[in-house]
């Protein structure tokens, strides 16, 4: 019979070793194994790659401290085998399970996309390539094709309109199709019937009210004057009298550091001189915020047909119904540019 005390010692040592184990265990699934530089590190795994691939990306960014634990647990709940593409975020106090689970689920981490006041198209696609595992050149090809941009209710010149200002969860693994639904729904969800009522109410469409929201932004970002620009707009639209918008001719001639718009500038041969051409210009000269499309919705009703900036320099406009008096308003406006040397 085996006495107590060899009892007493098995007990011993079975209960080191299954501690021992249940600690190494711990250190697998649990403990810290990634260098981590800041609050959290994105791992980016493209479509295609297998886990040699994911291996030889971790190693080249010095990632995984202990290599051999990461590959354990890798293996054993099969992430080895099948490596699912996505971007997955870990912390200075993340452990193998917690990013192996992610990764075995593919349960990404979505990337946030701001879309705000951008003025060209390039602008747009420089955006997003610097966050989705596409190249500018590619996103201004589709942006510029009659086939692609048709798909979605615009045009080339128009495709601006579409994006509604906001922050969004993209998945990186997002195709640009993907990419473009999800804005589409944006737009969708953001264009209510009521505001495509007020938008008809006024003779015009989504897109119109886009157009003419990106031109009174460019004018002017006082709000408390914003309603009643879009007013004069709205009646020189009506009437067929040309809008001669400046921020249309800055942007015919994509140099926005023009702070004078000048005869000669203004002689500009181009779709978006709204000088030489009535009506709206072929598409927005910006992504205007949706507090500036709401105000062209509501814009102000009044006889002004005329503004001029103010003479302070404060960002505001002086209105004027007529055009003598208009030309008054604007005389003072050209002797204080004069005045500080603005040509």
């Amino acid at each position: 019979m085996v006495s107590n005390k060899k009892i007493k010692i098995f007990i011993l040592l079975f209960s080191l070793v299954a501690a021992m184990f249940s600690y190494y265990v711990w250190q697998i699934f649990k403990t810290p194994n990634f260098n981590v530089k800041g609050a959290s590190y994105a791992i980016l795994i493209p479509k295609g790659s297998d886990f040699k691939q994911l291996l030889d990306s971790l190693d080249k960014h010095d990632v995984v401290r202990d290599k051999l634990s990461f590959r354990f647990l890798a293996k054993v709940m099969g992430v080895a085998e099948k490596v699912k593409p996505g971007r997955y975020v870990i912390g200075p106090e993340s452990g193998n399970w917690e990013l192996l689970r992610k990764m075995r689920n593919g349960k990404q981490d979505a990337l946030r996309i701001t879309i705000n006041n951008f003025r060209l198209k390039e602008d747009i696609a420089a955006k997003l390539a610097k966050q989705l595992p596409y190249d500018s050149t590619y996103l201004m090809k589709m942006l510029d094709s009659n086939a692609i941009t048709s798909k979605y209710g615009y045009s080339p010149e128009t495709i601006a309109c579409l994006f509604i200002p906001d922050t969004y969860d993209v998945f990186w693994t997002s195709t640009f199709d993907d990419f473009m639904i999800k804005m589409l729904k944006a737009n969708q969800g953001f264009w209510t019937d009521k505001r495509i009522k007020e938008a008809n109410a006024l003779g015009l469409t989504p897109i119109q009210v886009g157009i003419l929201a990106s031109i009174v932004y460019g004018e002017s970002k006082a709000t408390i004057e914003q309603s009643r620009i879009a007013g004069v707009y709205w009646n020189r639209f009506r009437i067929g009298m040309p809008l001669q918008a400046d921020p249309t001719i800055v942007f015919a001639w994509k140099d926005f550091s023009i702070r004078r718009v000048t005869g000669k500038l203004m002689a500009i041969d181009s779709p978006y001189n709204t000088y030489r051409n009535k009506g709206l210009p072929p598409g927005p000269i910006s992504i205007p915020p949706k507090d500036v499309i709401d105000k062209v919705l509501h814009l102000e009703k009044h006889d002004y047909l005329y503004f001029c900036a103010k003479e302070d320099f404060s960002g505001t406009h002086n209105f004027a119904a007529t055009y003598p008096e208009h030309m008054a308003n604007a005389a003072k406006f050209q002797a204080a540019l004069n005045a500080r040397k603005i040509y």
